[in-house]
């Protein structure tokens, strides 16, 4: 070999060793709302160098040579909207016993999980928290947008959810008992547990397939095919046993609670977040801001059911709860936020449509009783506390990710700004809008 040879040898693998060159990204704002607890600031521009924010600039200043320019000068930039509370492995017209069906494996809910993602993150949700998905589908949903294999969102999963036997989260409670019996041979459900012990290491299982969070059905459920009420079903000690175990291994814990007694239950035995929270009461609100617990009060999920009432789709026995809390929608809402509980924007997405989860702003707004800025507060950085990723997303500042939003109008006003979408990012890379 030539020592020309030789050196174009060397050449090529000192090309290929070398980093390759940083990709920078100019974002031109009209208006920037970096952190919806401030002002916001007039027209200014957003430095974004592979993935993070490296400076936020007067619109007057220079633009880095080389720089792509994303001209949003007309529009409001601010951070990505967060949902706490999403089932991306499910849509809404979903009949009750299509998960019994030939096609609805465990592998096409992947599937539908990334088609639902890119569908949220085209609704300007940059983050969620998906809380209810199969033993690994979820985690899959997740792993596949992480390694840039589909566009979506940022997804914390919590896997399938950790219930009492025949409570909520057990999948063959009420349907035929025979073909329930076969079902749990042929796929036994980690998730249900009994007693202290048991649920120690239910909890232990569910984390060790990945998740980022435990999920655990504190009380019963309004689309539970049975009817066993929607009060309190894990124990005191079986709860407590599930936060602190969850909580040595470093993940937090989100508790689907309805009834009072249930959502005081799962605030005393440290729990981190009620879901749905519909008939929280002084008690249980005066045990949520004692212990620091976050309302995530799904008020979306009402709208889904309001839409479908009355039509046949849901079973006798959902059909009656649904109505029940109907009626209360946004009360437990407002209760906290009076309180000085923590607020989380959460929506249930899946018992409505996909895409829609921009809507729960302006329904904390109206029936909550919050300010359109504490609503954008919860939805941003509020939600981004909760689920401990705030160090990193949340707000728009050098060193964050670059999760951010464009839309018309201004959403620290008029909540319904956030459903005008023209821009959105998910750690430095546009969403596709269409």
């Amino acid at each position: 070999m030539t020592f020309k040879t030789l050196l174009a040898a060397g050449l090529l693998a000192a090309t290929a060793l070398a980093p390759a060159a940083a990709e920078t990204i100019a974002i031109r704002a009209g208006r920037l709302i970096t952190d919806a607890a401030l002002p916001a600031r007039g027209p200014s521009t957003v430095i974004v160098t592979d993935g993070r924010i490296t400076a936020i600039n007067d619109a007057s200043a220079p633009i880095p040579a080389g720089a792509i320019v994303i001209d949003q000068s007309t529009k409001t930039v601010l951070p990505g909207l967060m949902d706490a509370h999403v089932h991306l492995g499910g849509d809404a017209d979903d009949a009750w016993y299509v998960n019994f069906t030939p096609k609805r494996t465990e592998a096409y809910s992947v599937a539908v999980g990334l088609h639902n993602a890119l569908i949220t993150a085209r609704a300007g949700f940059t983050t969620v928290r998906e809380l209810g998905a199969g033993v690994h589908a979820g985690v899959a949903v997740r792993d596949a947008i992480n390694d840039g294999l589909a566009p979506g969102p940022r997804i914390l999963t919590a896997g399938p959810a950790l219930s009492i036997i025949g409570g909520h989260g057990d999948n063959t409670y009420g349907i035929n008992p025979e073909v329930a019996d076969a079902l749990d041979r042929a796929w036994p459900q980690i998730n249900l547990c009994t007693g202290a012990d048991g649920c120690a290491a239910a909890t232990r299982a569910v984390i060790k397939t990945g998740v980022d969070v435990v999920k655990i059905t504190a009380t019963g459920g309004v689309l539970s095919l049975g009817n066993a009420g929607l009060e309190q079903h894990f124990s005191d000690a079986e709860m407590r046993s599930i936060a602190e175990t969850a909580h040595r291994l470093g993940l937090k814990v989100a508790a689907h609670a309805h009834g009072a007694r249930g959502i005081e239950a799962a605030a005393n035995a440290g729990i981190d977040s009620i879901e749905h929270g519909t008939y929280a009461d002084d008690a249980s609100i005066k045990a949520m801001k004692a212990h620091g617990t976050t309302m995530v009060a799904t008020l979306m999920a009402i709208e889904g059911l309001k839409e479908r009432l009355g039509k046949g789709f849901y079973t006798a026995a959902v059909e009656t709860k649904a109505n029940q809390v109907v009626a209360l929608q946004g009360k437990q809402l407002a209760a906290a936020y009076k309180a000085g509980v923590p607020i989380a924007l959460g929506t249930d997405a899946g018992v409505f449509t996909h895409g829609r989860n921009g809507e729960e702003l302006g329904l904390m707004v109206k029936l909550g009783g919050m300010t359109p800025r504490d609503a954008l507060v919860a939805a941003t950085s509020g939600t981004a506390k909760l689920l401990g990723i705030d160090k990193d997303t949340g707000t728009l500042a050098p060193g964050k990710s670059a999760d951010l939003i464009a839309v018309d109008g201004d959403p620290l006003q008029d909540p319904a700004a956030v459903l005008k979408i023209a821009y959105v990012m998910v750690r430095g890379k546009a969403i596709p809008l269409k």
